[in-house]
């Protein structure tokens, strides 16, 4: 199983996926209110980018159907700080006229208007705060360097469909991770990033059969022999092309489901300030 097979078969378990929850929970999906357009996308091939230029598209050398990273991201800032600005207008407008009502009713009504207003400033806010921060990372970004949240975020903005990068730099990925057939200074991972700014959801690639490579590698890494005797002696006499992936389940579902942190995915979350459930 080569790296073109797991993509594939990558491609075509997402997809499986994706509209199985599409025909099966409507319901559901209504209740989160989810826009359901950017899953409906799915039944589109994903496009598949190399390592190189995905840095082309995300440093803003190549661009997507004529939009380029930096632009879009100076384009939605200006765009969010006018919105904004129109939102705190509507909040004092709506904080006077509940502050006014005496009927039950329409006070209930608009404090609900309020309410929403409110989430969608909040939202606004982190965005303007967070713009300037992906500027900065994509300002610096040096070829070589692996994608973090931001640059994943903001690449993932680009594209109506998951993307799947592949061919990334060696010292990126595990040691067990196969060279590339062109430059050994790339091997066979493959990360797959959800879109909507999602970012990665699948990451996987084709496994190294040679011994005396896999030998090497874990030499080059500083990593203890004695504890991968057992996985070297899976090559030792000889072995097949294999590979695989692995899917993060809260990831995809955060994803599927339109929410706003993975933690929501997660039943018992840990983060700062909880650490039992």
């Amino acid at each position: 199983y080569t790296l073109e097979d797991t993509m594939d078969l990558m491609e075509e378990f997402v997809r499986y996926l994706v509209l199985d929850v599409l025909e099966s929970c409507q319901f559901e999906l209504e209740l989160l209110e989810r826009n359901t357009s950017v899953l409906k996308n799915v039944v589109k091939p994903f496009p598949r980018l190399t390592y190189t230029e995905a840095v082309e598209i995300l440093t803003g050398k190549k661009d997507v159907n004529g939009k380029r990273t930096l632009d879009i991201l100076y384009e939605d800032l200006n765009r969010y700080k006018q919105r904004l600005t129109a939102l705190r207008e509507e909040e004092n407008k709506l904080e006077k006229e509940v502050a006014s009502l005496t009927n039950s009713k329409t006070r209930g009504y608009k404090i609900n208007q309020l309410n929403r207003v409110r989430e969608e400033i909040n939202e606004l806010e982190e965005f303007i705060k967070n713009i300037p921060f992906w500027i900065e990372q994509i300002k610096n970004f040096k070829f070589g360097d692996d994608f973090g949240g931001a640059h994943e975020t903001v690449l993932t903005r680009l594209f109506d469909t998951p993307i799947m990068i592949y061919n990334w730099p060696k010292q990126t990925k595990a040691f067990y991770m196969k060279e590339s057939d062109s430059d050994p200074q790339f091997v066979k991972g493959v990360d797959m990033l959800a879109p909507e700014g999602y970012g990665e959801i699948i990451g996987g690639g084709e496994r190294e059969s040679d011994y005396n490579k896999l030998l090497a590698r874990i030499r080059e890494e500083g990593l203890p022999e004695e504890v991968f005797n057992w996985y070297l002696d899976l090559r030792k006499f000889g072995s097949v092309p294999h590979s695989g992936f692995g899917l993060g389940l809260e990831r995809f579902i955060a994803w599927i489901c339109g929410l706003k942190h993975v933690r929501e995915a997660i039943p018992f979350p840990r983060y700062y300030g909880r650490l039992k459930p």
